[in-house]
């Protein structure tokens, strides 16, 4: 009687050499995973919590009739500049939102359109402390509206 060669290696030993070169396989890229993760960390886990604060101005453009006004160009700058900072649009919804610094400022908020000779531009001035959050209303009339 003749015997026949087995051939290789069996079903079950070639699933656990493959379970095996795939835990070795998880375990070095765990290995080189974690330092990157202790380097870099997230902004809620900095050490310097200055650099990871803010503030956010968020407000809305109102045209009569309370309905909000998309496309309206705002400026954002600091009570003591004279130049703005930031220049930004409302959205589809007349909304808009800026972030800034944290810590004791006054920040003028205006619409950057055409009024007439002599009129100031529809403004309005938020004050923060701390990385919070100041909700803000710019309302347009019917004339400083048309001639946006």
């Amino acid at each position: 009687m003749m015997r026949k060669k087995k051939r290789g290696i069996s079903l079950l030993g070639r699933l656990s050499f493959r379970a095996g070169y795939f835990s070795v396989l998880l375990a070095l890229l765990f290995s080189f995973a974690q330092p990157a993760i202790a380097r870099n960390p997230s902004p809620t886990q900095s050490s310097n919590p200055s650099k990871s604060d803010y503030a956010l101005i968020y407000g809305t453009v109102w045209g009569p009739g309370n309905l909000s006004v998309p496309g309206v160009p705002i400026t954002i700058r600091r009570g003591i500049d004279k130049k703005p900072k930031w220049k930004l649009t409302s959205d589809s919804r007349g909304e808009f939102a800026q972030r800034v610094p944290v810590g004791g400022q006054d920040y003028i908020i205006e619409a950057d359109i055409k009024t007439p000779k002599g009129q100031p531009k529809p403004q309005v001035k938020a004050h923060i402390e701390d990385n919070e959050r100041q909700d803000v209303s710019i309302h347009l009339t019917k004339e400083e509206l048309s001639a946006h």
